[in-house]
C-alpha cells in the first residue's frame, strides 16, 4: 500500500471488506520505540455494527481496536478485511 499521511485519515469512516460500516476513525495507536503502527481505534456509529457483531477487540471505551495489518484500501474510507 502507498504510503498515506495519518492527516488524511482523521475523521473516514471505517468498512469492512463486505460493504458493512464499523464506525469512524477515532484514532490510531502505534509502538513508540519502532514507529510501527498498531491498530485503528475506530469509533461505532449508530447506524455502524454493535463491537459484538465483528471479530475485533475493543478498548475501556468500546472503541474497536482494528488492526492495520487488516486494511485493504484507502479512499474515501478505509476499507478492512473483516
Amino acid at each position: 500500500m502507498a504510503d498515506i499521511l495519518a492527516e488524511n485519515l482523521s475523521g473516514k469512516a471505517v468498512m469492512g471488506s463486505d460493504g458493512s460500516k464499523l464506525g469512524m476513525l477515532y484514532n490510531i495507536t502505534m509502538n513508540l520505540k519502532s514507529g510501527e503502527l498498531r491498530d485503528l481505534v475506530v469509533e461505532s456509529q449508530e447506524d455502524s455494527l454493535a463491537p459484538s457483531q465483528t471479530s475485533f477487540s475493543t478498548d475501556e471505551a468500546g472503541h474497536l481496536r482494528v488492526p492495520v495489518d487488516r486494511v485493504q484500501a484507502v479512499t474515501d474510507y478505509i476499507v478492512v478485511n473483516r
